[in-house]
């Protein structure tokens, strides 16, 4: 009977509320109140909706409120510096004070916990430099583009318009075009927020082909050559996969498809438009390095690489052994982690699909190096990389470069409210609600992912300097150190088994891929058995 405490006081105190009523007037505002309290008691009596609070009237919603309060709760009234997850306080806290130009340094030592695996750190050196404050650089496509493309080490990931809004692409697009460093715009199509800044674009192309696509959803050739033929495109990107949701199609509802929308994508106001699993315009291996070799031309000379989280490791060897027997090859490849990004995703996607990052990245170096590719193909690594260390740490195992989406969200002022997929993002970064995108004044928010991006940079090379080098590519393996153990530590080589030049084409046998290498076949993606 207690459970219906609640319920009964608050008919008491209507009715009492009722009777005082006459004395006061201002006993109406006590009425009213307990007034709703009691409606919404009754209708939670007689609802059959939900158990709780049919059994629990009034009291049940007290964990329904609790539910909806309890991530921010946690976030800063719980956790510690280090404990939270996509990112912990420490990693916002970092680039919130570096988007704004403030000091980032942290007093009486670190936070982590450095005898646990799998702790790692960076071999300083005693003839340490003190590096230049500059803006280290990477040129793609040098061998064999008419229009190769000198980029940063630390640019924007891939994240479309219409996943962000209009004010937050701007505003990362004028952050880009001020510090130097291209913007990624997503399979979404390139839209007027992206040109609106004129900063340095990668086009992203998925499965759905937005803003080079025939009606039935097919690749158009001769609209990819007008768009591709834009400036302010530096480089093409084909998205094989993305480590949100790995070999996973998308649905964007006809009713978000608005007028802005229908512009980048090139589909119609209203119309429902389907990212399939996997491409069209392509089926195989051979096929897709042809694809590339089309696209490379049809853009003028531009570089053209491909996106993907690693999954079936033979798939890679594939297209390498594809890239071998065509003597074409992606000018570039972006290893993206599973650690999800920026696109929503189901749960199981998101936990349990595609491979991390780091072991990605690590695999894809020792396909490029073992096949003899390595000096062909840059390679660059996407995803949770925030900090110098984490770029340092990439780019000592294989990457010539590194981007971030959700690390520039942070600049932007995201909150990692973890609204991203409903519309209602309080920050106005992920939803085309004007209400909530009046929150982002442009040039202000393109000042700070300019900050974030600069200071991250500063850092990098500050981080280099420890190492005894002057540029990030010179840092090896050799300067990571990776906690096996509480007792055992091992730099990088060893404790990832790193291959050595053309070791897949001299002794497959004798390396930990072997097995794949056997099963990767230049005309199928399928494994040879």
């Amino acid at each position: 009977m207690h459970r219906y405490i609640p319920l009964l006081l608050a008919i008491l105190l209507f009715v009492v509320f009722a009777w005082l009523l006459q004395v006061s007037a201002w006993f109406a505002i006590g009425l009213v109140i307990v007034g709703v309290c009691l409606a919404l008691g009754l209708y939670d009596h007689f609802q059959t909706r939900h158990t709780l609070w049919r059994n629990f009237p009034i009291i049940g919603r007290i964990r329904w409120i609790m539910e909806a309060l309890r991530p921010f709760f946690r976030a800063y009234l719980v956790e510690s510096e280090t404990e939270g997850r996509p990112f912990d306080h420490e990693q916002r806290a970092m680039v919130y004070r570096r988007a704004k130009d403030v000091s980032s340094v942290e007093p009486f030592g670190s936070q982590l916990d450095m005898d646990r695996p799998p702790y790692e750190w960076l071999s300083h050196s005693i003839a340490a430099r003190k590096t230049e404050d500059r803006d280290p650089r990477v040129m793609v496509g040098a061998d064999h583009c008419a229009k190769p493309y000198s980029a940063s080490v630390y640019n924007i990931s891939a994240m479309s318009f219409g996943a962000l809004s209009g004010k937050a692409i701007e505003s990362l697009n004028r952050g880009a075009a001020k510090g130097g460093f291209y913007h990624d715009t997503g399979e979404g199509g390139v839209s007027r927020y992206h040109k609106a800044g004129g900063g340095d674009l990668v086009w992203e192309i998925g499965s759905g082909y937005f803003g080079c696509r025939q009606k039935d959803g097919s690749f158009d050739a001769a609209r990819f050559a007008d768009v591709a033929q834009d400036d302010q495109i530096k480089m093409i990107e084909i998205k094989l996969s993305q480590g949100a949701k790995p070999g996973h199609g998308g649905v964007l509802p006809g009713a978000k498809v608005t007028e802005e929308i229908s512009e980048a994508r090139g589909v119609a106001v209203g119309e429902t438009c389907v990212s399939p699993p996997s491409h069209s315009a392509f089926s195989t291996p051979l096929e897709m390095i042809e694809f590339i070799a089309q696209l490379r031309e049809m853009s003028g000379g531009k570089p053209v690489g491909i996106k993907f989280c690693v999954g079936n490791r033979w798939e890679v060897l594939a297209v390498c052994k594809a890239a071998m027997q065509t003597g074409i090859a992606p000018d570039f490849m972006v290893v993206d982690g599973a650690e999800g990004g920026t696109g929503a995703a189901p749960v199981e996607f998101q936990d349990h699909i595609g491979t991390p990052l780091r072991q990605g990245l690590v695999f894809t170096r020792n396909a490029l190096v073992g096949t003899g590719l390595r000096d062909r193909i840059k390679l660059a690594a996407s995803g949770k990389q925030v900090s110098a260390f984490q770029i340092a740490a990439s780019m000592a195992l294989g990457a010539d470069w590194v981007n971030s989406a959700r690390g520039f969200m942070f600049s932007l002022g995201c909150i990692q409210a973890r609204h991203c997929h409903d519309n209602t993002c309080p920050t106005g970064i992920t939803t085309m609600d004007p209400g909530r995108q009046r929150g982002l004044v442009v040039p202000d928010k393109a000042e700070r992912v300019y900050n974030f991006q600069r200071n991250t940079i500063h850092a990098l090379m500050e981080v280099v300097g420890a190492a005894g080098c002057e540029h990030p590519s010179q840092l090896t393996p050799r300067h990571i150190m990776h906690r096996v153990t509480e007792d055992i530590a091992e730099p990088g080589h060893r404790a990832y088994k790193l291959l050595e030049p053309n070791a897949l084409l001299h002794a497959p046998q004798d390396t930990p891929l072997g097995r794949e290498w056997e099963m990767a076949q230049a005309d199928s993606f399928a494994p040879a058995r």
